[in-house]
Protein backbone atom coordinates (compact mmCIF):
# COMPACT_ATOMS: atom_id res chain seq x y z
CA UNK A 1 0.00 0.00 0.00
CA UNK A 2 2.82 2.35 0.87
CA UNK A 3 4.52 1.64 -2.44
CA UNK A 4 1.32 2.19 -4.38
CA UNK A 5 0.68 5.49 -2.63
CA UNK A 6 4.17 6.71 -3.35
CA UNK A 7 3.82 5.75 -7.00
CA UNK A 8 0.55 7.64 -7.24
CA UNK A 9 2.16 10.68 -5.60
CA UNK A 10 5.01 10.52 -8.05
CA UNK A 11 2.66 10.28 -11.05
CA UNK A 12 0.65 13.20 -9.72
CA UNK A 13 3.85 15.19 -9.37
CA UNK A 14 4.67 14.38 -13.02
CA UNK A 15 8.02 12.86 -12.37
CA UNK A 16 7.67 10.51 -15.30
CA UNK A 17 6.72 7.16 -13.73
CA UNK A 18 3.92 5.27 -15.46
CA UNK A 19 1.43 2.92 -13.74
CA UNK A 20 3.12 0.06 -15.53
CA UNK A 21 6.46 0.99 -14.01
CA UNK A 22 4.96 0.77 -10.54
CA UNK A 23 3.84 -2.77 -11.23
CA UNK A 24 7.25 -3.94 -12.38
CA UNK A 25 9.82 -5.67 -10.27
CA UNK A 26 11.90 -2.50 -10.22
CA UNK A 27 9.16 -0.83 -8.14
CA UNK A 28 10.81 -1.72 -4.85
CA UNK A 29 14.06 -0.10 -5.89
CA UNK A 30 12.16 2.96 -7.12
CA UNK A 31 10.34 3.35 -3.82
CA UNK A 32 13.54 2.98 -1.82
CA UNK A 33 15.22 5.60 -3.99
CA UNK A 34 12.31 7.99 -3.53
CA UNK A 35 12.39 7.64 0.25
CA UNK A 36 16.17 8.11 0.31
CA UNK A 37 15.90 11.23 -1.84
CA UNK A 38 13.14 12.67 0.33
CA UNK A 39 15.11 12.13 3.53
CA UNK A 40 18.37 13.34 1.99
CA UNK A 41 16.93 16.65 0.82
CA UNK A 42 19.47 18.78 2.70
CA UNK A 43 22.33 16.91 1.00
CA UNK A 44 21.47 18.56 -2.30
CA UNK A 45 23.34 21.75 -3.20
CA UNK A 46 20.16 23.82 -3.43
CA UNK A 47 16.40 23.58 -3.13
CA UNK A 48 15.86 23.71 -6.90
CA UNK A 49 18.01 20.62 -7.42
CA UNK A 50 16.14 18.75 -4.72
CA UNK A 51 12.82 19.77 -6.32
CA UNK A 52 13.78 17.95 -9.52
CA UNK A 53 14.18 14.60 -7.79
CA UNK A 54 11.52 11.95 -7.33
CA UNK A 55 11.89 12.27 -3.56
CA UNK A 56 10.52 15.80 -3.66
CA UNK A 57 6.99 14.46 -4.22
CA UNK A 58 7.13 12.44 -1.00
CA UNK A 59 8.70 15.40 0.78
CA UNK A 60 5.73 17.50 -0.41
CA UNK A 61 3.21 14.89 0.75
CA UNK A 62 4.81 14.79 4.21
CA UNK A 63 4.62 18.57 4.53
CA UNK A 64 1.02 18.77 3.34
CA UNK A 65 -0.10 16.13 5.84
CA UNK A 66 1.66 17.87 8.71
CA UNK A 67 0.23 21.27 7.80
CA UNK A 68 -3.24 19.74 7.59
CA UNK A 69 -2.62 18.14 10.99
CA UNK A 70 -1.65 21.55 12.36
CA UNK A 71 -5.02 22.87 11.18
CA UNK A 72 -6.79 19.99 12.91
CA UNK A 73 -4.94 20.71 16.15
CA UNK A 74 -5.89 24.37 15.80
CA UNK A 75 -9.60 23.49 15.61
CA UNK A 76 -9.21 21.69 18.95
CA UNK A 77 -9.09 25.09 20.61
CA UNK A 78 -12.65 25.72 19.46
CA UNK A 79 -13.49 22.36 21.00
CA UNK A 80 -11.93 23.35 24.33
CA UNK A 81 -13.80 26.67 24.24
CA UNK A 82 -17.19 25.04 23.70
CA UNK A 83 -16.60 22.22 26.19
CA UNK A 84 -15.53 24.66 28.91
CA UNK A 85 -18.33 27.14 28.28
CA UNK A 86 -20.94 24.39 28.00
CA UNK A 87 -19.96 22.79 31.31
CA UNK A 88 -20.02 26.10 33.22
CA UNK A 89 -22.72 28.67 33.92
CA UNK A 90 -24.09 31.06 31.31
CA UNK A 91 -22.99 34.12 33.31
CA UNK A 92 -19.32 33.21 32.72
CA UNK A 93 -19.46 32.25 29.04
CA UNK A 94 -17.91 35.40 27.58
CA UNK A 95 -15.06 35.20 30.09
CA UNK A 96 -14.27 31.59 29.20
CA UNK A 97 -14.41 32.25 25.47
CA UNK A 98 -12.16 35.30 25.87
CA UNK A 99 -9.58 33.26 27.78
CA UNK A 100 -9.58 30.55 25.12
CA UNK A 101 -9.13 33.09 22.34
CA UNK A 102 -6.26 34.80 24.13
CA UNK A 103 -4.53 31.54 25.05
CA UNK A 104 -4.21 30.62 21.37
CA UNK A 105 -2.82 34.05 20.48
CA UNK A 106 -0.45 34.10 23.46
CA UNK A 107 0.68 30.52 22.82
CA UNK A 108 1.63 31.15 19.20
CA UNK A 109 3.46 34.39 19.98
CA UNK A 110 5.40 33.13 22.99
CA UNK A 111 6.35 29.99 21.10
CA UNK A 112 7.68 32.11 18.25
CA UNK A 113 9.56 34.47 20.58
CA UNK A 114 11.18 31.91 22.86
CA UNK A 115 9.30 28.64 23.31
CA UNK A 116 10.40 26.91 20.11
CA UNK A 117 14.07 27.55 20.80
CA UNK A 118 13.67 26.43 24.42
CA UNK A 119 12.07 23.20 23.30
CA UNK A 120 14.45 22.50 20.41
CA UNK A 121 17.74 24.19 21.34
CA UNK A 122 19.93 21.68 19.50
CA UNK A 123 21.63 20.42 22.68
CA UNK A 124 21.39 16.71 23.44
CA UNK A 125 20.92 15.16 26.86
CA UNK A 126 20.45 18.35 28.84
CA UNK A 127 17.97 19.77 31.35
CA UNK A 128 17.88 23.33 30.05
CA UNK A 129 19.19 25.03 26.93
CA UNK A 130 18.16 27.99 24.81
CA UNK A 131 18.95 28.69 21.16
CA UNK A 132 18.04 32.40 21.26
CA UNK A 133 15.00 34.59 20.80
CA UNK A 134 12.84 34.46 17.68
CA UNK A 135 12.18 31.83 15.06
CA UNK A 136 14.30 31.70 11.92
CA UNK A 137 13.54 34.77 9.81
CA UNK A 138 14.39 35.54 6.19
CA UNK A 139 15.84 32.14 5.33
CA UNK A 140 15.67 31.03 1.74
CA UNK A 141 14.00 27.76 0.84
CA UNK A 142 17.23 25.77 0.78
CA UNK A 143 18.12 26.89 4.30
CA UNK A 144 14.67 25.92 5.52
CA UNK A 145 15.38 22.36 4.44
CA UNK A 146 19.02 22.26 5.47
CA UNK A 147 19.01 24.04 8.82
CA UNK A 148 16.42 21.99 10.63
CA UNK A 149 16.82 18.41 9.55
CA UNK A 150 17.63 15.85 12.22
CA UNK A 151 16.32 12.58 13.56
CA UNK A 152 13.26 14.52 14.72
CA UNK A 153 12.25 16.14 11.47
CA UNK A 154 13.71 14.41 8.42
CA UNK A 155 11.48 15.13 5.48
CA UNK A 156 9.79 18.43 6.31
CA UNK A 157 10.66 22.10 6.47
CA UNK A 158 11.51 24.37 9.35
CA UNK A 159 8.24 26.25 8.96
CA UNK A 160 6.14 23.10 8.87
CA UNK A 161 7.83 22.01 12.08
CA UNK A 162 7.25 25.34 13.79
CA UNK A 163 3.60 25.56 12.71
CA UNK A 164 2.74 22.06 13.92
CA UNK A 165 4.56 22.49 17.24
CA UNK A 166 3.06 25.94 17.86
CA UNK A 167 -0.44 24.50 17.65
CA UNK A 168 0.42 22.24 20.60
CA UNK A 169 1.87 25.01 22.74
CA UNK A 170 -1.32 26.71 23.87
CA UNK A 171 -3.10 23.46 24.75
CA UNK A 172 -1.52 23.16 28.20
CA UNK A 173 -2.80 26.57 29.32
CA UNK A 174 -6.23 25.86 27.84
CA UNK A 175 -6.49 22.84 30.14
CA UNK A 176 -5.80 25.12 33.11
CA UNK A 177 -8.45 27.56 31.91
CA UNK A 178 -11.28 25.08 32.37
CA UNK A 179 -10.22 23.96 35.84
CA UNK A 180 -10.00 27.51 37.26
CA UNK A 181 -13.12 28.76 35.48
CA UNK A 182 -15.72 31.02 37.12
CA UNK A 183 -13.52 32.58 39.81
CA UNK A 184 -10.04 33.58 38.54
CA UNK A 185 -9.15 37.16 37.62
CA UNK A 186 -8.75 37.60 33.88
CA UNK A 187 -5.49 39.57 34.04
CA UNK A 188 -3.94 37.15 36.49
CA UNK A 189 -4.82 34.18 34.31
CA UNK A 190 -3.37 35.78 31.19
CA UNK A 191 -0.07 36.55 32.95
CA UNK A 192 0.06 32.95 34.18
CA UNK A 193 -0.75 31.56 30.72
CA UNK A 194 1.96 33.66 29.07
CA UNK A 195 4.74 32.45 31.40
CA UNK A 196 3.46 28.88 31.69
CA UNK A 197 3.24 28.37 27.93
CA UNK A 198 6.37 30.37 27.16
CA UNK A 199 8.66 28.77 29.75
CA UNK A 200 7.38 25.70 31.63
CA UNK A 201 5.87 23.79 28.72
CA UNK A 202 8.88 24.03 26.36
CA UNK A 203 11.40 23.16 29.08
CA UNK A 204 9.78 19.82 29.86
CA UNK A 205 9.06 19.31 26.18
CA UNK A 206 12.79 19.60 25.52
CA UNK A 207 13.52 16.83 28.00
CA UNK A 208 11.90 14.34 25.61
CA UNK A 209 11.01 15.78 22.21
CA UNK A 210 14.07 18.03 22.01
CA UNK A 211 16.38 15.10 22.82
CA UNK A 212 17.00 16.18 26.39
CA UNK A 213 17.86 13.96 29.33
CA UNK A 214 14.65 11.87 29.34
CA UNK A 215 15.26 10.87 25.73
CA UNK A 216 18.91 9.96 26.21
CA UNK A 217 18.50 7.61 29.18
CA UNK A 218 19.50 4.00 28.64
CA UNK A 219 15.80 3.21 28.30
CA UNK A 220 14.28 6.45 26.97
CA UNK A 221 11.05 7.83 28.33
CA UNK A 222 8.38 7.48 25.65
CA UNK A 223 5.53 9.88 24.94
CA UNK A 224 4.43 9.75 21.32
CA UNK A 225 2.11 12.77 21.19
CA UNK A 226 1.88 14.16 24.71
CA UNK A 227 -0.13 12.28 27.35
CA UNK A 228 2.42 13.68 29.80
CA UNK A 229 4.24 16.39 27.86
CA UNK A 230 1.02 18.21 26.94
CA UNK A 231 -1.94 16.87 28.91
CA UNK A 232 -0.38 16.08 32.27
CA UNK A 233 1.57 19.33 32.12
CA UNK A 234 -1.74 21.16 31.76
CA UNK A 235 -3.25 18.97 34.47
CA UNK A 236 -0.49 19.74 36.98
CA UNK A 237 -0.90 23.45 36.27
CA UNK A 238 -4.66 23.09 36.72
CA UNK A 239 -4.22 21.31 40.05
CA UNK A 240 -1.94 24.09 41.35
CA UNK A 241 -4.48 26.72 40.30
CA UNK A 242 -7.48 24.96 41.83
CA UNK A 243 -5.69 24.39 45.15
CA UNK A 244 -4.72 28.06 45.44
CA UNK A 245 -8.09 29.43 44.30
CA UNK A 246 -10.32 27.23 46.38
CA UNK A 247 -13.83 26.13 45.36
CA UNK A 248 -16.53 28.28 43.83
CA UNK A 249 -18.97 29.94 46.23
CA UNK A 250 -21.85 27.58 46.98
CA UNK A 251 -20.11 24.44 45.73
CA UNK A 252 -19.60 22.86 49.15
CA UNK A 253 -22.15 23.68 51.86
CA UNK A 254 -22.27 22.08 55.27
CA UNK A 255 -19.63 19.60 54.32
CA UNK A 256 -21.65 18.38 51.35
CA UNK A 257 -21.10 18.85 47.64
CA UNK A 258 -23.75 20.83 45.76
CA UNK A 259 -23.76 20.20 41.99
CA UNK A 260 -23.40 23.29 39.80
CA UNK A 261 -24.59 22.12 36.37
CA UNK A 262 -23.27 23.57 33.15
CA UNK A 263 -25.58 25.76 31.12
CA UNK A 264 -25.36 24.02 27.72
CA UNK A 265 -24.85 20.33 27.18
CA UNK A 266 -25.24 20.83 23.40
CA UNK A 267 -22.19 23.14 23.46
CA UNK A 268 -20.22 20.63 25.53
CA UNK A 269 -21.14 17.81 23.13
CA UNK A 270 -20.16 19.83 20.07
CA UNK A 271 -16.86 20.60 21.77
CA UNK A 272 -16.04 16.97 22.45
CA UNK A 273 -16.70 16.00 18.83
CA UNK A 274 -14.50 18.88 17.68
CA UNK A 275 -11.75 17.66 19.99
CA UNK A 276 -12.11 14.10 18.70
CA UNK A 277 -11.81 15.42 15.14
CA UNK A 278 -8.79 17.51 16.07
CA UNK A 279 -7.11 14.48 17.65
CA UNK A 280 -6.72 13.01 14.15
CA UNK A 281 -4.17 15.76 13.64
CA UNK A 282 -2.84 15.76 17.20
CA UNK A 283 -1.89 12.08 17.07
CA UNK A 284 -1.83 11.49 13.31
CA UNK A 285 0.44 14.45 12.68
CA UNK A 286 2.81 13.26 15.39
CA UNK A 287 3.92 10.50 13.02
CA UNK A 288 5.84 13.43 11.45
CA UNK A 289 5.31 12.09 7.95
CA UNK A 290 2.56 10.93 5.60
CA UNK A 291 3.57 7.31 6.07
CA UNK A 292 0.23 5.58 5.32
CA UNK A 293 0.99 2.47 7.35
CA UNK A 294 1.87 4.14 10.63
CA UNK A 295 -0.54 7.06 10.27
CA UNK A 296 -3.51 4.76 9.66
CA UNK A 297 -2.57 2.66 12.69
CA UNK A 298 -2.37 5.76 14.87
CA UNK A 299 -5.77 7.01 13.72
CA UNK A 300 -7.36 3.62 14.38
CA UNK A 301 -5.90 3.23 17.88
CA UNK A 302 -6.92 6.82 18.67
CA UNK A 303 -10.52 6.25 17.57
CA UNK A 304 -10.89 2.92 19.34
CA UNK A 305 -9.56 4.31 22.62
CA UNK A 306 -11.94 7.29 22.42
CA UNK A 307 -14.95 5.08 21.73
CA UNK A 308 -14.00 2.65 24.50
CA UNK A 309 -13.51 5.52 26.95
CA UNK A 310 -16.94 6.96 26.16
CA UNK A 311 -18.71 3.62 26.60
CA UNK A 312 -16.81 2.77 29.80
CA UNK A 313 -17.52 6.16 31.41
CA UNK A 314 -21.20 6.02 30.44
CA UNK A 315 -21.63 2.53 31.87
CA UNK A 316 -19.67 3.35 35.02
CA UNK A 317 -21.78 6.43 35.74
CA UNK A 318 -24.96 4.47 35.03
CA UNK A 319 -24.03 1.72 37.48
CA UNK A 320 -22.46 3.72 40.30
CA UNK A 321 -24.26 7.06 39.98
CA UNK A 322 -27.61 5.44 39.09
CA UNK A 323 -28.10 7.56 35.97
CA UNK A 324 -26.30 7.67 32.60
CA UNK A 325 -24.48 11.01 32.90
CA UNK A 326 -23.81 12.73 29.56
CA UNK A 327 -21.01 14.88 31.01
CA UNK A 328 -19.27 11.71 32.23
CA UNK A 329 -19.64 10.05 28.82
CA UNK A 330 -18.16 13.13 27.14
CA UNK A 331 -15.26 13.24 29.57
CA UNK A 332 -14.83 9.49 29.02
CA UNK A 333 -14.23 10.09 25.32
CA UNK A 334 -11.62 12.72 26.16
CA UNK A 335 -10.10 10.42 28.78
CA UNK A 336 -9.67 7.69 26.17
CA UNK A 337 -8.06 10.16 23.78
CA UNK A 338 -5.66 11.44 26.43
CA UNK A 339 -4.86 7.89 27.52
CA UNK A 340 -3.90 6.61 24.07
CA UNK A 341 -1.87 9.67 23.09
CA UNK A 342 1.40 8.50 24.70
CA UNK A 343 1.49 5.20 22.82
CA UNK A 344 -0.86 5.50 19.86
CA UNK A 345 1.86 4.32 17.47
CA UNK A 346 2.81 1.34 19.65
CA UNK A 347 -0.51 -0.35 20.34
CA UNK A 348 -2.61 -3.05 18.72
CA UNK A 349 -6.29 -2.27 18.26
CA UNK A 350 -7.46 -4.29 21.26
CA UNK A 351 -4.74 -2.87 23.50
CA UNK A 352 -6.00 0.62 22.66
CA UNK A 353 -9.52 -0.51 23.63
CA UNK A 354 -8.26 -1.64 27.04
CA UNK A 355 -6.44 1.66 27.54
CA UNK A 356 -9.63 3.54 26.66
CA UNK A 357 -11.81 1.43 28.95
CA UNK A 358 -9.50 1.94 31.94
CA UNK A 359 -9.35 5.69 31.22
CA UNK A 360 -13.15 5.89 30.99
CA UNK A 361 -13.60 4.16 34.35
CA UNK A 362 -10.81 6.19 35.95
CA UNK A 363 -12.25 9.53 34.92
CA UNK A 364 -15.60 8.86 36.61
CA UNK A 365 -14.10 7.83 39.92
CA UNK A 366 -11.53 10.62 39.71
CA UNK A 367 -14.21 13.30 39.31
CA UNK A 368 -16.09 11.86 42.29
CA UNK A 369 -12.88 11.65 44.34
CA UNK A 370 -11.87 15.27 43.76
CA UNK A 371 -15.37 16.40 44.70
CA UNK A 372 -15.14 14.40 47.94
CA UNK A 373 -11.90 16.14 48.92
CA UNK A 374 -13.39 19.52 47.88
CA UNK A 375 -11.12 20.16 44.91
CA UNK A 376 -13.49 22.10 42.65
CA UNK A 377 -12.83 21.50 38.96
CA UNK A 378 -15.87 22.69 36.95
CA UNK A 379 -15.05 20.74 33.78
CA UNK A 380 -13.16 17.71 35.11
CA UNK A 381 -9.90 18.85 33.50
CA UNK A 382 -7.69 17.43 36.25
CA UNK A 383 -9.35 14.03 36.00
CA UNK A 384 -9.23 13.93 32.19
CA UNK A 385 -5.81 15.39 31.51
CA UNK A 386 -3.74 14.69 34.63
CA UNK A 387 -5.10 11.37 35.91
CA UNK A 388 -5.67 9.84 32.48
CA UNK A 389 -2.46 11.37 31.14
CA UNK A 390 -0.54 9.52 33.85
CA UNK A 391 -2.44 6.32 33.07
CA UNK A 392 -1.76 6.60 29.33
CA UNK A 393 1.93 7.22 29.90
CA UNK A 394 2.22 4.16 32.15
CA UNK A 395 0.27 2.10 29.61
CA UNK A 396 3.19 2.43 27.18
CA UNK A 397 5.18 0.16 29.50
CA UNK A 398 2.28 -2.27 29.97
CA UNK A 399 1.07 -2.77 26.40
CA UNK A 400 2.34 -2.68 22.86
CA UNK A 401 5.80 -2.80 21.38
CA UNK A 402 7.61 -1.25 24.35
CA UNK A 403 6.02 -3.25 27.18
CA UNK A 404 8.44 -4.30 29.92
CA UNK A 405 9.71 -3.41 33.38
CA UNK A 406 12.54 -1.22 32.07
CA UNK A 407 10.05 0.86 30.11
CA UNK A 408 7.68 1.14 33.08
CA UNK A 409 10.55 2.52 35.18
CA UNK A 410 11.44 4.97 32.40
CA UNK A 411 7.81 6.08 32.21
CA UNK A 412 7.67 6.62 35.96
CA UNK A 413 10.82 8.75 35.81
CA UNK A 414 9.26 10.94 33.17
CA UNK A 415 5.92 11.25 34.96
CA UNK A 416 7.51 12.13 38.32
CA UNK A 417 10.15 14.54 37.03
CA UNK A 418 7.82 16.43 34.69
CA UNK A 419 5.06 16.43 37.30
CA UNK A 420 7.29 17.77 40.07
CA UNK A 421 8.80 20.51 37.91
CA UNK A 422 5.48 21.62 36.42
CA UNK A 423 3.49 21.62 39.66
CA UNK A 424 6.16 23.54 41.58
CA UNK A 425 6.63 26.00 38.71
CA UNK A 426 2.89 26.63 38.40
CA UNK A 427 2.29 26.84 42.17
CA UNK A 428 5.12 29.33 42.77
CA UNK A 429 4.15 31.39 39.73
CA UNK A 430 0.53 31.59 40.90
CA UNK A 431 1.66 32.54 44.42
CA UNK A 432 3.71 35.42 42.97
CA UNK A 433 0.78 36.55 40.81
CA UNK A 434 -1.53 36.31 43.84
CA UNK A 435 0.80 38.54 45.87
CA UNK A 436 1.24 41.12 43.09
CA UNK A 437 -2.14 41.16 41.34
CA UNK A 438 -4.53 39.03 43.31
CA UNK A 439 -5.83 35.73 41.99
CA UNK A 440 -9.53 35.49 42.68
CA UNK A 441 -12.38 37.86 41.88
CA UNK A 442 -14.51 39.21 44.74
CA UNK A 443 -17.56 37.37 46.05
CA UNK A 444 -20.08 39.79 44.55
CA UNK A 445 -18.42 39.67 41.14
CA UNK A 446 -18.37 35.88 41.22
CA UNK A 447 -22.05 35.74 42.11
CA UNK A 448 -22.99 38.23 39.40
CA UNK A 449 -20.83 36.49 36.85
CA UNK A 450 -17.47 37.26 35.29
CA UNK A 451 -19.04 38.30 32.00
CA UNK A 452 -20.32 41.49 33.62
CA UNK A 453 -17.54 41.95 36.17
CA UNK A 454 -14.57 41.35 33.87
CA UNK A 455 -15.96 42.25 30.43
CA UNK A 456 -19.05 44.41 30.91
CA UNK A 457 -21.00 42.26 28.45
CA UNK A 458 -23.09 39.11 28.39
CA UNK A 459 -22.88 36.08 26.14
CA UNK A 460 -26.68 35.82 25.96
CA UNK A 461 -28.09 39.35 26.43
CA UNK A 462 -31.42 38.54 24.79
CA UNK A 463 -32.03 35.77 27.29
CA UNK A 464 -32.14 38.20 30.21
CA UNK A 465 -35.44 39.41 31.70
CA UNK A 466 -36.54 42.92 30.76
CA UNK A 467 -36.14 45.54 33.50
CA UNK A 468 -39.28 46.33 35.44
CA UNK A 469 -40.96 49.67 34.66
Amino acid sequence: MKKLLICLILMTAAVGLSPEACAQTEATAVVETVVEQAEAGPAYPDYATFAETAGFALFTANNIWMMLSAALVFIMHLGFATVESGLTRAKNTTNILFKNVMVVCIGILTYAIAGFNLMYPGVDGGIFAFAGFGVQVGADAAAQVANLTSEYNVGYTYWTDFLFQAMFAATAATIVSGAVAERIKLGSFLVFATIFVGVAYPITGYWKWGNGWLNTMETPFYDFAGSTLVHSVGGWGALAGVLLLGPRFGKYIGGKMRPIPGHSMPLATIGVFLLWLGWFGFNGGSVLSADPSLTSLVLVTTCIAAAAGGVAAAMTSWVFLKKPDLSMALNGILAGLVGITAGADQMAAMSSAIIGIVAGVLVVFSVVFFDKIKVDDPVGAISVHLVCGIWGTLAVGLFGNLAGMAQIIAQLKGILSIGAFTFIFAFVLLLIIKALMGLRVGEEEEKEGLDIGEHGMEAYPNFQPLPER
